[in-house]
């Protein structure tokens, strides 16, 4: 199934978690929030959150700056 993440399409298996797909992307310690297809999905539920074809993921991560 296509879905895209941060605006790039990417390809994954059916029934990939939001949890996995944050594993996968090598970037579970920095995301702090998500959206699907612009829905915010709390971290809590992020292992129950199965992704669909087409959907549209925004991983969002806090940079500090001064």
């Amino acid at each position: 199934m296509k879905i895209v993440v941060n605006g790039e399409s990417r390809e994954y298996e059916s029934g990939i978690t939001l949890q996995l797909l944050i594993e996968d992307l090598k970037i579970t310690d920095k995301v702090m929030a998500s959206a699907i297809n612009t829905q915010i999905v709390k971290k809590d539920e992020w292992d129950q959150t199965i992704l669909k074809d087409k959907d549209v993921v925004e991983l969002l991560h806090f940079v500090g700056g001064g």
